[in-house]
């Protein structure tokens, strides 16, 4: 057993050291880079109209993925509970999906 963890540890090690990492050139991080942040300028824009539409929404979404807060820390936040955090969450996910989904040109 304590040769089986050490082995894990190990590989764990290398991999965070980078050693399974792919290899990409410049100019395909360049590309990588551009597209993230095109992501992100929709994903900006969409929340913006959420938030005309349901501002508490837009903040959970803000919260969870921005800020990377769980369920209960923005259910304590907003001063609601869990179980409207997750449909909020939910309901949130599935608009910007849809909106984003409508603004690509392949979507």
């Amino acid at each position: 057993m304590r040769r089986i963890l050490v082995d894990f540890a190990r590989s764990h090690r290398y991999k965070k050291r980078g050693g399974d990492a792919h290899q990409v050139s410049l100019d395909e991080a360049m590309v990588s880079s551009k597209e993230r942040g095109e992501d992100l300028v929709a994903l900006d824009e969409s929340l913006s109209v959420l938030s005309e539409l349901d501002e508490r929404k837009s903040r959970v979404v803000e919260m969870r993925f921005f800020g990377g807060l769980n369920e209960k820390e923005i259910a304590e936040t907003l001063m609601v509970s869990q179980e409207t955090v997750r449909r909020d969450w939910r309901l949130a996910k599935s608009w910007l999906r849809n909106r984003l989904n409508e603004s690509t040109p392949n979507g």
